[in-house]
């Protein structure tokens, strides 16, 4: 399948995740070592807040006919969704069972529903493919800002 190195990138990101965060303290996903950046919790906050709207965004194209897919405005949820008194192992388990469950839908299906469209509110018509390119890559995105963060509190960041 055309798709299949794609959807195991997906699949497989929050392991990534999970390792680049293994060991650190509750005080040190909280602080904010650089400045004007979110702390790595609230980063994982906002990964766990995303992953089931991608997953919706997704279902929607496959059983809908061009269905309409809203944005979200990621400042609005972290000022809003207390991201400051969640816990990072339950934000991690949620992306891993979103992921987990996209995943084996997406490895079903023919190539031809990867062309399905939605109409996204501010970027217009979005392919499948895309949908699912743009949320594979949002963790390595996020990694490399937590890796910064590490580097500022002085701890050993994973590759």
């Amino acid at each position: 399948m055309k798709y299949a190195s794609l959807i195991e990138q997906y699949r497989s990101g929050p392991a990534a995740l999970r390792a680049a965060t293994a060991g650190m303290t509750r005080e040190q996903l909280a602080a904010r070592p650089v400045a004007g950046k979110w702390s790595t919790l609230e980063v994982l906050c906002h990964l766990a807040d995303f992953e089931p709207i991608y997953a919706d965004r997704m279902k929607r194209v496959l059983a809908e006919d061009n269905p309409h897919l809203p944005s979200g405005d990621p400042d609005l949820f972290q000022a809003r969704l207390a991201y400051s008194s969640r816990d990072a192992a339950e934000e991690l388990a949620v992306i891993e069972s979103v992921r987990s469950q996209m995943a084996r839908i997406l490895k079903t299906l023919p190539e031809a529903d990867f062309l399905r469209t939605g109409k996204h509110s501010m970027d217009g018509p979005l392919a499948l493919y895309v949908l699912l390119e743009r949320i594979t890559i949002h963790i390595p995105h996020h990694l490399e800002l937590i890796r910064e963060k590490l580097k500022a509190l002085g701890l050993p960041a994973t590759s």
